[in-house]
């Protein structure tokens, strides 16, 4: 081979390597060589029912790309122009144009998906109302700008791996009547202006929330609501009378309430369910109580309470449920004798003389030695006898069911409300 020959494959050959590092370096800083996920094919190669359609399909792509578990292939359903038959979208005609056709929910109850953000999809899906994410692993930030969503009024960030402050950008959904954050690991204090929000519902449970339960309380327009298992301290703000119009189910129990209960529960005429079971709470149960004519469950088991049960109190009509257990109750009459019978009323574990399954007799003088150091704790033990209603004090045949909770099942991580 000539001295030319040579030369030439030489410089061939630095040409080609030349030309390999370009390309290497190129693809490193434009990173994408088999880095970055696939691009979704672009909206336009597409023909959508709506263009609102068109517009979300690249927002879903991209979230699409950012899902870390899809243990039951949810995603694979998320291909081509067809929006509203991908699984857990859901569309309908949006309320500034009947004509149109628009992603307006999406609920992954139960898909069990992973992503580390939803910032940057539900923010960005104009016209969506419903977002349900019940048992999945989302985490990261509620999206401040879900505010500006005009349609938005459900969310269920339930069952995930949210964590950190309330979310206040919740605050900013106008039409919000919905709001379900329990199990979840939620901390710190929850803002009082969340109770004034005009929720229908508000289950808040199983978190990590810590703090008193805000003195006006009673202003919550809210009709079904849950702070269960969580660490609320202080008493039960006597405002809650003032909720009467609205309050229909509500969960205090398995947190650390204290004092007495206030009189103003008797108020709550349209309450149905009221729990408070496992606080501290301690006093005499206020004969207000027998003002709840529509109540079918009521619950103080596992506190400090004492003295007589009022009979006003075992009168209430449509009584189903009445927990008393685990307290230091010493007295019933014949109307709540009745309601033992027929395993309405449960005062296991109590002081009663008579009735099986008590306490010991010692624990129970041991705590009535000790009983007037809560005299302080209740300083309106005057209102603890006082009726503000009339009452029918003879026996009530109660009804053989009642309805359904509507807060109850919230207590249960993997149910979908």
């Amino acid at each position: 081979m000539d001295g030319h020959s040579i030369s030439l494959l030489k410089s061939s050959n630095s040409y080609m390597i030349f030309v390999s590092i370009f390309v290497l370096q190129t693809c490193h800083h434009l990173i994408i060589c088999q880095v970055m996920p696939p691009s979704p094919p672009p909206s336009q190669d597409l023909v959508f029912l709506d263009p609102r359609l068109a517009a979300v399909y690249p927002v879903i792509q991209r979230f699409k790309n950012t899902i870390t578990a899809d243990p039951l292939n949810i995603t694979n359903s998320w291909v081509g122009p067809d929006i509203c038959h991908y699984r857990g979208f859901y569309c309908d005609n949006p309320q500034d144009n009947l004509t149109a056709t628009a992603l307006a929910s999406v609920d992954f109850n139960g898909y069990h998906l992973g992503a580390l953000t939803l910032e940057g999809f539900v923010d960005q899906l104009p016209d969506l109302a419903i977002f349900h994410a019940n048992s999945n692993n989302f985490s990261g930030i509620v999206p401040q700008k879900i505010a500006q969503l005009p349609y938005f009024y459900e969310l269920d960030l339930s069952n995930n791996n949210f964590s950190g402050a309330f979310p206040a950008a919740v605050f900013g959904i106008t039409n919000l009547s919905f709001l379900d954050i329990r199990y979840n690991a939620f901390s710190g204090s929850v803002p009082p202006q969340v109770f004034k929000q005009t929720l229908d519902v508000l289950y808040i449970n199983n978190n990590n929330f810590m703090q008193t339960i805000p003195i006006d309380f009673g202003s919550t327009p809210v009709l079904y609501l849950t702070l269960a298992n969580n660490k609320f301290t202080g008493p039960i703000p006597r405002s809650i009378g003032n909720a009467s119009s609205t309050l229909i189910e509500v969960l205090f129990l398995n947190n650390q309430l204290t004092g007495c209960i206030p009189y103003e529960i008797g108020f709550l005429r349209k309450a149905t369910v009221f729990d408070a079971e496992g606080n501290y709470l301690t006093g005499q149960l206020p004969c207000s109580l027998g003002c709840l004519d529509k109540i079918e469950q009521l619950n103080f088991a596992r506190n400090y309470l004492y003295d007589e049960i009022p009979e006003v109190v075992c009168s209430m009509p449509n009584l189903l449920n009445l927990s008393l257990s685990n307290n230091y109750f010493n007295h019933i009459g014949p109307l709540c004798w009745k309601l033992v019978k027929s395993g309405v009323l449960d005062v296991r574990m109590n002081c009663i003389a008579g009735l099986p399954y008590q306490r010991p007799h010692y624990e129970c003088v041991k705590f009535y030695f000790h009983s007037f150091w809560f005299s302080w704790v209740c300083p309106w033990q005057y209102l603890m006898s006082a009726i503000p209603c009339k009452i029918n004090s003879s026996y009530v045949s109660r009804p053989p069911g009642g309805r359904t909770s509507v807060t109850y099942p919230a207590l249960i991580r993997h149910r979908l409300l």
